[in-house]
């Protein structure tokens, strides 16, 4: 049903105003249908708990799903504790299983709002869930909010910055050049600039950066890298969002990935937890992916251990 004739034109992502809502509703808007999805599941994760409640009252089943997932389970995931509770009381089943096995119920035991439900006897994280959960706590709040629009990451497990800069067979950057292009880099040709990278040490392994460019996250910089090992490649493209990539032991496994989004309906258990746990923080889950374990935000917004120039390749082909 379109936009236009399901009762819901012009109500985009902002599902807050519960007496407009609720005047749709009267006025014949399908409490199921909304562009092709269901309003019950925007309201979850984009609206009040008026909403949440107004909207649960008039569908015909609270767990009805919408690509694999409750309405609960969006609201679960998206941080709306509120509105969770409120599609309990209504009668959401918290667990009820769902991506990966987990269920809304016991995945919020691992966030920040384990008392979210009564939880059923025999009902808990398992010791490496827990620890994967006080882990997510510990790094988001040592990496803190920044900005990082249009940075590049290559997070490395298990080798220093020295080793890095190895077998990229890079060279110490000129210190002028670096200083120029740290006032203003997007003044600079791409071609200029796209060489010069930043490399630091920190437990785990090492994380490489250009704070105006996507080089480490180039084919040929991964696969290097990742020789013997794992890394995980960001870059943050302000036109699109989040683009992220997966080397392992020289052989680049995933592609076009999108780090702090998810849970995915094809997801596996610790890829549910993870995308759960770094939500919305694409560099928190790229140094968790490799783990890595910063104490604070240096190593992605410097200043670096070194400034490095990589040497002229074709690093797309690889």
């Amino acid at each position: 049903m379109a936009a236009e004739s399901d009762g819901w034109a012009g109500m985009g992502w902002d599902w807050t105003d519960a007496a407009d809502v609720r005047r749709r509703l009267d006025e014949g808007a399908d409490p199921h249908r909304w562009s092709g999805g269901r309003p019950l599941h925007r309201a979850a994760a984009f609206g009040s708990p008026e909403v949440v409640a107004e909207l649960a009252g008039r569908v015909a089943d609270v767990d009805a799903l919408e690509n694999g997932v409750t309405a609960l389970w969006e609201a679960v995931v998206s941080g709306k504790p509120d509105n969770a509770r409120a599609l309990a009381s209504a009668g959401a089943d918290p667990w009820r299983p769902s991506i990966g096995g987990w269920s809304p119920g016991r995945l919020s035991l691992a966030g920040p709002t384990p008392d979210l439900f009564p939880v059923p006897e025999g009902v808990r994280l398992t010791d490496t869930e827990r620890e994967a959960a006080e882990e997510a706590h510990r790094l988001t709040t040592a990496l803190g909010t920044f900005h990082y629009d249009g940075t590049g990451l290559a997070c490395v497990a298990g080798i220093d910055a020295a080793e890095a800069v190895r077998r990229l067979e890079a060279a110490p950057a000129d210190e002028e050049v670096v200083d120029e292009l740290l006032e203003d880099p997007y003044q600079y040709d791409m071609d200029e600039s796209l060489g010069i990278i930043g490399v630091t040490s920190v437990p785990g392994g090492c994380v490489v950066t250009q704070p105006w460019g996507y080089a480490p996250q180039m084919p040929g910089v991964l696969t290097r890298l990742s020789a013997g090992t794992v890394c995980y490649g960001l870059y943050a493209n302000p036109k699109s969002g989040n683009q992220g990539s997966i080397a392992r032991h020289g052989t680049l496994e995933g592609w076009d990935l999108h780090p702090g989004g998810g849970p995915y309906e094809k997801d596996t258990p610790e890829e549910v937890l993870t995308s759960y746990l770094y939500r919305y923080n694409a560099v928190a889950y790229s140094c968790a992916f490799a783990g890595l374990r910063p104490t604070d935000a240096r190593a992605v917004v410097g200043p670096p251990d070194v400034w490095v120039e990589l040497p002229q390749r074709d690093y797309w082909s690889h």
